[in-house]
């Protein structure tokens, strides 16, 4: 027999073998995100259909896509829930595994069905952090846990986010933000500044972890720009990571 040949089929066999274990283990999972929506008294419904359609179009752009679905060896679990006042949080999309580009439509779908809930109208953000933090901690097999919140203002019930900060930075869970600018009638030199403000509060306050950063959104209208741009920096930042490079 020609060894040439004989060689050629043997390697085609062990890697054939290879393509069919690597089909059949269990992908790992390189990151977790949880994002957190504020349904408080503030959000008239409007604002609250242009958050979760937000969402849903921030996840059905190609970066994005491309994103959540480029490692499938590594995958990204999802959750999304609302937030207000306390007892009010609710999950609209349970830890999901995006294994494909079908599943990232299914989450889609899922979101845009979600009808508006009866909340109190507070605001309870440091409430928000610590349920974020919960819904994440099942998820401690993960590379990376990403805690992903929007808000249109400061915390006015339960506990401030300044004290539950600290429980937050000894998790290994990093908080981000997205600083929505609310309808008003100011100025737009006092609209500047008072969203530049809230966004000071949020990094002083809320956001946790070395990389981790404010988005803004301008208005509810500009939401989902906002909230791509935001995951595509979650996204890369974790894929860029040393630890989730690909071996050789």
């Amino acid at each position: 027999m020609n060894l040439p040949n004989l060689y050629i089929k043997q390697c085609a066999g062990v890697l054939i073998l290879l393509l069919l274990f690597a089909n059949t283990t269990t992908a790992e999972c390189r990151h977790a995100l949880a994002l957190g929506l504020d349904v408080s008294g503030s959000v008239n419904d409007l604002e609250y259909r242009l958050q979760i359609e937000g969402i849903a179009e921030a996840l059905d752009t190609s970066k994005v896509r491309r994103a959540l679905t480029i490692r499938p060896d590594a995958t990204v679990d999802l959750l999304v829930f609302e937030w207000s006042g306390p007892q009010n949080s609710a999950v609209i999309l349970p830890w999901t595994t995006i294994l494909n580009e079908q599943v990232v439509s299914k989450v889609i779908t899922k979101i845009r069905t979600t009808q508006r809930r009866q909340t109190t109208p507070g605001t309870a953000l440091g409430l928000a952090m610590r349920e974020g933090a919960t819904y994440l901690s099942s998820r401690s097999h993960c590379q990376h846990r990403t805690l992903n919140l929007s808000s249109d203002g400061r915390s006015n019930l339960g506990p401030l986010p300044m004290d539950v900060k600290p429980e937050i930075e000894i998790t290994n869970i990093t908080i981000n933000a997205l600083v929505i600018e609310a309808r008003n009638s100011l100025s737009h030199n006092e609209t500047q500044k008072q969203i530049g403000d809230l966004q000071r509060y949020f990094k002083a306050n809320v956001i946790v972890g070395s990389n981790s950063f404010v988005e803004i959104a301008f208005s509810f209208e500009n939401y989902a720009k906002s909230m791509a741009r935001k995951l595509e920096k979650e996204l890369e930042i974790f894929m860029l990571s040393k630890l989730m490079m690909p071996e050789l």
